[in-house]
C-alpha cells in the first residue's frame, strides 16, 4: 500500500512538474493534495521545494506554498537548529506572498494554520488575529480568491476548530459555513 501511495505522489509530482515546465503557474487542486502528503512526508517536501523554487517569478499564492513547505521543512528536521532556520525563511516567505497578494485568504489561511502550530515559546505567532481577521472580511466580501468551495469550507473549519476567534468571529464564521454547505 505504502508503494503505491509513493507511485500515486510521485505521478502528481510528475504531473506538477511538466506542468510547470509548460506555465509558470502550477495546478493549484494538485498542489493541495499534494501539501496533504507533504505534511507527513519529507520526500514530498523536498520535491514540492524544489519545484516551486526553480519557478523564475513565483506569484503570491506559489510563495504562500513554499512559505508552508519551508514550515514543513522545518517539522521534518530533527536538528534544532535548521528548524529554526526553516521557521524563520518560512515566515519571510510568508510575510513576501502576503505582500504581494494581501486579500487572499488561501496565503493568509497558510500563515495562520503554521502559526497556529508553532509552539507559542518560539515566537512564530505574530499574525493570527490579523490574518483571522482579514479572511473573515474577505469571506464577508464573497472574495475566495485562490480558494474553491471545499477549501474555503475547510478554511472556516479550521478557523472555527483552533480556537483562536472571538465569539463575534465565531459567529461570522459559522454564517458563512452554513451558508456555502
Amino acid at each position: 500500500m505504502k508503494n503505491h501511495l509513493y507511485f500515486l505522489a510521485t505521478a502528481f509530482l510528475l504531473l506538477f512538474v511538466t506542468q510547470n515546465l509548460k506555465a509558470e503557474e502550477p495546478n493549484l487542486k494538485v498542489l493541495r493534495k499534494q501539501m496533504v502528503i507533504a505534511i507527513d512526508n519529507s520526500k514530498t517536501t523536498d520535491s514540492l521545494f524544489k519545484s516551486l523554487t526553480a519557478i523564475k517569478q513565483p506569484t503570491g499564492i506559489v510563495n504562500g506554498f513554499i512559505g508552508a513547505l519551508q514550515a514543513l521543512k522545518a517539522k521534518h528536521a530533527w536538528n534544532p537548529y535548521f528548524k529554526v532556520k526553516y521557521l524563520k525563511n518560512s515566515e519571510k516567505t510568508l510575510k513576501k506572498a502576503v505582500a504581494d497578494d494581501p486579500h487572499n485568504m488561501e496565503i493568509r489561511f497558510m500563515r495562520f494554520s503554521i502559526e497556529h502550530n508553532v509552539p507559542g515559546f518560539m515566537g512564530f505567532n505574530k499574525d493570527l488575529a490579523a490574518d483571522s481577521e482579514d479572511i473573515i472580511i474577505q469571506l464577508d466580501k464573497k472574495n475566495y480568491g485562490t480558494a474553491d468551495k471545499e477549501l474555503t469550507i475547510a478554511i472556516i473549519k479550521f478557523l472555527i476548530n483552533s480556537k483562536r476567534c472571538t465569539a463575534a468571529q465565531n459567529a461570522v464564521l459559522n454564517k458563512h459555513l452554513v451558508e456555502l454547505t
